[in-house]
């Protein structure tokens, strides 16, 4: 009896928890100099955000993968259900979460990648102009110990490039399924979308930019812990591994996490279980 008794209070605590909560995932947009358009971003807010005015949040920028948009962490990875639990239970840290958007399905018509290529300088909109505008306006980050950044399949390449392109920037990378490397298409066209991300992964690969680093470089980059994350069916496995492989052997503070699965959604949803419980232990 008093087994089951037990178990219709914590039923019941649950339940308050989730019924009681203000979180949000609202969308919104920046006009962006840099890219001559109007960017889109999801962001989610931690329960309490419209109520503690004066408090300032830690920030996750979580990015997406090759032909999705701003919303797919939401819709497809339902990211909010996770964050929710994870901050409910303490798991993690409230924080303010950033997905924006860099790239679409419309591969032939609309840029994918995170980083700078003829015609798209995504790179430079993200910290020139995305970055400071969302943590001023969401009272989050303004920096680097209270900033982190993970993604998925391209995402997560953009993740590892932001984090050792920009060492003083982040305290944390989670890449999941992390495109990390590619075959450079130099005689490509500029106007050939798919051809100029794949050259810009290929030319932004950690593993020539790890090997070229100087020894001071390497100590600036060693104060990002990274957290490696890929399925064992995952047809990027052994980049991913090989990227961990040369962490360790740089000496970076750097796990590794090999689950049963592959390139999918499930995956990539449960892989934030994982993320956010690491970055907030990171975070200062």
């Amino acid at each position: 009896m008093k087994t089951v008794l037990r178990k219709i209070s914590m039923f019941l605590v649950g339940l308050m928890v989730t019924t009681s909560a203000d979180a949000a995932v609202v969308r919104d947009s920046i006009k962006s100099n840099i890219l001559g358009t109007v960017r889109y971003y999801m962001v989610y807010l931690p329960d309490g955000f419209r109520r503690e005015t004066n408090r300032h949040y830690p920030i996750l920028y979580l990015l997406h993968g090759f032909t999705d948009d701003e919303r797919s962490w939401q819709d497809k990875g339902q990211m909010d259900r996770v964050a929710d639990e994870l901050m409910a239970t303490g798991e993690a840290q409230k924080m303010v979460i950033v997905m924006p958007c860099a790239g679409g399905p419309d591969t032939k018509n609309v840029w994918n990648g995170y980083f700078n290529m003829p015609g798209w300088a995504y790179e430079d909109h993200f910290f020139q102009e995305l970055l400071p505008a969302v943590e001023q306006k969401y009272r989050a980050g303004g920096s680097r110990g209270q900033r982190a950044v993970a993604g998925l399949s391209m995402g997560g390449g953009g993740s590892v490039g932001y984090a050792l392109g920009h060492p003083d920037m982040f305290c944390a990378c989670y890449p999941m399924s992390a495109w990390l490397n590619a075959q450079a298409r130099p005689d490509a066209a500029l106007d050939d979308k798919v051809a100029q991300v794949t050259n810009a992964v290929a030319k932004r690969n950690p593993f020539d930019k790890l090997d070229k680093a100087s020894d001071e470089e390497l100590n600036a980059l060693r104060q990002i812990a990274f957290f490696i994350d890929c399925g064992d069916d995952d047809f990027l496995f052994d980049n991913n591994i090989e990227l961990y492989k040369k962490l360790r052997m740089k000496r970076f503070n750097a796990q590794l996490r090999v689950r049963d699965g592959g390139h999918t959604w499930e995956y990539w949803h449960n892989a934030l279980r994982l993320c956010l419980p690491f970055v907030s232990r990171n975070f200062k």
